[in-house]
């Protein structure tokens, strides 16, 4: 595990500095992706700046570890905003013109955090930093076009879900974040993600 982290961290740093970036701007949710991607982008010594996005569900394993990664690392700045508002009107407006589609609202949430972490990563001469690991993102495609799919890089993109837990175990993230079943925040129910894919991930890793 700390080879792997070695590597990624260089990786991250690397690219940053060849294309003369100085920040890198994330979304945390609270959950295992987000929350080792985070943590390794931190470790760069680069600006790191996580951002904890709530629409309609305040996560406070999103906030948890916003406020841990900053009182651990000097260079992390989080942010913390409230796009409820927003998506408010998106949404009024989309029902008044028939399209009122749950699954398209779920993936409009997705779409609305992207813009706001691009708006931060230009304001800050950032790269946004993905948080899709092989399994879900890039196995099954379980991920929003123009939404989580809308990044610059992706550090985790050839770990299992299995290696993602191996490395959130190493690098001492919150157990309550590695208990928690994993879930992309943007339904009103709380659904899963494996109630969205019907499998498990241990499943889809093995498939």
């Amino acid at each position: 595990m700390k080879e792997k982290v070695e590597h990624i961290v260089n990786w991250i740093k690397d690219y940053a500095e060849q294309n003369k970036k100085t920040s890198l701007v994330m979304g945390v949710s609270g959950g295992i992706d987000s929350s080792v991607v985070s943590t390794l982008s931190a470790m760069t010594g680069l600006k790191t700046i996580p951002i904890v996005m709530s629409i309609k569900n305040k996560d406070m394993l999103a906030l948890e570890h916003a406020w841990w990664l900053e009182e651990k690392f000097s260079n992390v700045s989080k942010r913390v905003v409230n796009l409820e508002k927003i998506f408010h009107e998106f949404e009024n407006a989309s029902k008044y013109l028939g399209a009122d589609s749950e699954h398209a609202f779920a993936n409009s949430r997705s779409r609305l955090r992207m813009m706001m972490l691009y708006q931060v990563a230009t304001s800050t001469n950032g790269l946004v930093v993905g948080t899709g690991n092989k399994v879900e993102d890039f196995g099954v495609g379980f991920y929003t076009k123009y939404g989580d799919g809308g990044v610059d890089i992706s550090p985790i993109a050839d770990l299992y879900k299995s290696e993602v837990y191996h490395l959130a175990e190493h690098l001492d993230i919150s157990k309550k974040i590695m208990s928690a079943p994993p879930t992309d925040g943007l339904w009103e129910d709380g659904r899963t993600d494996e109630q969205q894919l019907g499998y498990s991930y241990d499943d889809l890793e093995r498939a």
